[in-house]
């Protein structure tokens, strides 16, 4: 599973870890993060993440 990259602060969503601090448990592809989902560390949206390697 890709990773991806906060444009804005650089957080890294990595799909094998998820976020269970928020409620996304590991495994959790990016693809399926809640539409309300944010950035644990800026607070932006999904929207403000790319791809990344």
């Amino acid at each position: 599973m890709d990773k991806y990259i906060c444009t804005v602060c650089e957080y890294i969503y990595d799909p094998e870890l998820g976020d269970p601090e928020n409620g996304i448990a590991p495994g959790t592809s990016f693809e399926d993060l809640p539409d309300d989902w944010v950035c644990p560390l800026c607070g932006v949206g999904k929207e403000d993440f790319e791809v990344t390697h």
